[in-house]
């Protein structure tokens, strides 16, 4: 193991995306993750979107660097598997339902009591405490409840979702900083703690000022497409050849420098305009300017202009362009890995870059139960007590 994070153990008994996409960052860091699946059927993910030889292509990404651990924590003997592992690990992550793990006698509780510096991320749809604790939460619900959906999309069209998970990969990042914070108390001597994330709390975490300008103004943020409002200019404009370049020259000085380069020197020098509360009360006026200089030039033209200025922008990508970007490439944002199909399969690399103990793509996403023999032979199990194990398909 290399990484800032060799030599912690991590045990993941999440499913699907958030939890596993926690579980995923933390081993990217060098953190031996075994992640623990029902038998037969594994983790759903193995079987979401595209599929690629009976595995879906996502897989490869969401469950690279773990150990995959078949075990039913529905049986009290999947039960004692989870509570040895428990007792080894510096972190435990769960995404089920509030109560699942204490119904299957594997609370915070319990746990603790063998294992006092155990550090758990339990990441739900609304937390473990309140009136909606037991409701069922998925990501497109928390961006709901958060707040996020109702400010994106068209003004004259229903809230739109991004085709993303992102109110699970923004909780599961939220539980990677909980449990770094935890695991540095531990280590300064303090106890294993519990780190409650819930995915709507953690997209309101991203909100802005969205509630301070309601309280302080009665203010409700709209949908407004593609522009921001408030800050100004950062829009999209249409170009000659049909496409479009994103601009953003909000700050005063890109301001002044984007109305130089369009030739809108009557706006630069516009003393109204010198500052973002001043262009904010005149967008739709900046916004036409711009628009009225970038259709009559093609989006390369476009581009050229915006970077001699030093502003802002850029044409908006697709997935094949990401794999052709030259700086995508140089950055090692896409990794070539032999996926464990046997077949070769960009992925995207890791981060954030580390320049003295960066993380690394150590070994590819585990076939089903492909390391239960050898993870339970650490904790104690005989090759007899496998066997019965999986005779009573506890594993």
């Amino acid at each position: 193991m290399t990484g800032p994070l060799a030599g912690i153990r991590v045990l993941e008994l999440g499913s699907l995306i958030a939890g596993p996409f926690c579980a995923k960052t933390l081993g990217d860091f060098g953190a031996d993750v075994v992640k623990i699946e029902p038998p037969g059927e594994g983790d759903g993910l193995r079987k979401w979107r595209r599929m690629r030889n009976g595995t879906s292509l996502w897989w490869h990404v969401q469950s690279r660097n773990k150990r995959s651990v078949t075990c039913d924590l529905r049986r009290p003997e999947g039960q004692a598997i989870v509570r040895r592992l428990a007792r080894r690990a510096h972190i435990m992550i769960e995404n089920f339902r509030p109560g699942a793990l204490e119904k299957w006698n594997l609370g915070w509780e319990a746990l603790s009591a063998e294992n006092p510096a155990l550090i758990v991320v339990r990441i739900s749809g609304y937390g473990q405490s309140g009136p909606y604790r037991e409701r069922p939460g998925f990501a497109a619900i928390a961006e709901a409840v958060g707040g996020m959906r109702y400010i994106s999309g068209f003004p004259d069209r229903p809230p739109v979702r991004p085709n993303l998970s992102l109110g699970d990969t923004i909780a599961a990042l939220h539980g990677v900083i909980g449990a770094l914070l935890a695991l540095h108390a531990v280590q300064k001597g303090g106890r294993g703690q519990v780190i409650d994330v819930a995915l709507y709390e953690s997209v309101f975490n991203c909100m802005e000022s969205l509630l301070p300008e309601f309280d302080a103004q009665g203010y409700i943020r709209e949908r407004s497409g593609s522009a921001l409002p408030g800050i100004a200019p950062s829009n999209l404009y249409p170009c000659r050849d049909g496409a479009y370049v994103l601009i953003a020259g909000n700050a005063d000085s890109l301001f002044r420098r984007l109305m130089s380069a369009i030739g809108r020197e009557d706006l630069r020098d516009d003393p109204a305009l010198a500052r973002n509360d001043g262009r904010a009360a005149a967008m739709e006026r900046i916004d036409a300017a711009i628009a009225e200089w970038t259709r009559q030039r093609t989006q390369a033209e476009v581009l050229a202009a915006m970077q001699a200025a030093e502003v802002p922008a850029g044409r908006i990508y697709s997935a094949a362009d990401i794999a052709a970007d030259p700086h995508y490439a140089a950055r090692g944002m896409i990794e070539r890995i032999t996926a464990g199909d046997g077949e070769p399969l960009k992925v995207p690399g890791v981060i954030p870059k580390l320049s003295g103990t960066p993380g690394a793509i150590r070994t590819p996403a585990p076939k089903l139960g492909e390391h239960t023999d050898d993870v339970l032979k650490e904790i104690g199990y005989s090759e007899a007590d496998i066997a019965r194990l999986r005779e009573s398909r506890t594993i």
